[in-house]
C-alpha cells in the first residue's frame, strides 16, 4: 500500500501560531520568558554580539520557550483527564515543570558567561 505524502497546509501554521497566542495569553510564565528574552536580545543588540555569541542566546531563547510549550500541554493534556487530583498527573506535571527549570538555568548559565565580560567593562 502507498503512503500519501504529508501535506503541508496553511491551517498547520495557523494552528501553531494560535497555540503560541494561547501560551502567551494564557500562560503567566511564558509572557515572564518573553521578557527575559526582549531584555537578552536588546542586550545582544546593544553589545554587538558576534554570530556565534547571539547563536548561543537564540539557541537558550528558543529552548526555555519549547519547554515552555511542552510544559503549558502537558498542564493542558492533564486538566482535560481530570480536575481531580492524581499522583501520575502531579508527577506529569511537575517532570515538565522542572524541564523548563534546567532549561531556564541552562539559559541563565549562558546568559552570564556570554554578558557579564561586557559588563564588567561598562564598571
Amino acid at each position: 500500500m502507498r503512503r500519501s505524502k504529508p501535506t503541508i497546509t496553511w491551517s498547520t501554521f495557523v494552528h501553531a501560531f494560535q497555540g503560541l497566542k494561547t501560551a502567551f495569553s494564557e500562560q503567566f510564565n511564558f509572557k515572564i520568558h518573553f521578557l527575559f528574552a526582549f531584555f537578552a536580545l536588546l542586550a545582544s543588540w546593544f553589545f554587538s554580539l558576534g554570530a556565534p555569541k547571539f547563536l548561543f542566546i537564540l539557541l537558550a531563547i528558543f529552548l526555555v520557550f519549547i519547554t515552555e510549550l511542552f510544559n503549558s500541554s502537558i498542564e493542558y493534556l492533564s486538566d482535560a483527564v481530570t480536575k481531580e487530583f492524581h499522583p501520575l498527573i502531579k508527577k506529569a506535571k511537575d517532570v515538565a515543570a522542572g524541564a523548563v527549570l534546567l532549561s531556564a538555568c541552562l539559559a541563565v548559565i549562558i546568559g552570564l558567561v556570554i554578558f557579564l565580560p561586557y559588563l564588567k567593562g561598562l564598571l
